[in-house]
């Protein structure tokens, strides 16, 4: 059986899409998922001094990290693409139409689920499918994640936190 990869897509992945990643990747058995990030905007940066530090202290991988742009093949490959926001969720399907069905923002991922474990994570995300157009659209500012970049710290750490949050329960909806 091949792992189920899970890609989350920000702007220039150095925060939120990093910290999703390696948390999401803290949270879930291997060799049974494999957990990548990439930016819309990205260009390769290694992570900033404060991103490492409070990824860190969430319990994520700091090692080895290098932010990568936002291509084809990634989304090609993933099984279930998570936009932060909604633009970069649009921005998934606009490079890979076929992939319209796997991609979501982790928040509405979270919601069209309800939090349901599925007996596996392909379940997970048909089921999401099905809610598509049956379960109320959220506002869009519900629906994802600011982006802290150039923000105070405080700011950083608290998008973190709603970025931990999220992924935690995910991994509770995705693992075995």
């Amino acid at each position: 059986m091949t792992a189920f990869e899970v890609l989350f897509v920000c702007t220039g992945n150095l925060h939120r899409s990093p910290v999703a990643e390696r948390l999401l990747a803290a949270a879930l058995p291997q060799p049974d998922f494999r957990v990548c990030s990439a930016g819309t905007e990205a260009r390769p940066a290694l992570l900033d001094p404060l991103t490492r530090t409070i990824l860190d202290e969430l319990g994520g991988d700091v090692r080895e990290f290098t932010a990568c742009p936002l291509d084809v093949g990634q989304i090609e490959q993933a099984d279930l693409v998570l936009g932060l926001e909604r633009c970069h969720r649009e921005a998934a399907v606009r490079l890979c139409p076929l992939a319209l069905r796997r991609c979501f923002t982790l928040r509405e991922f979270i919601r069209l689920t309800d939090g349901t474990k599925a007996g596996t994570p392909r379940e997970a995300v048909r089921l999401a499918v099905s809610r598509r157009g049956v379960v109320v659209p959220a506002p869009d500012e519900s629906d994802g994640i600011d982006d802290p970049y150039g923000a105070p710290p405080e700011v950083l750490k608290a998008r973190s936190l709603e970025v931990r949050d999220a992924v935690l329960t995910l991994a509770g909806i995705l693992a075995p």
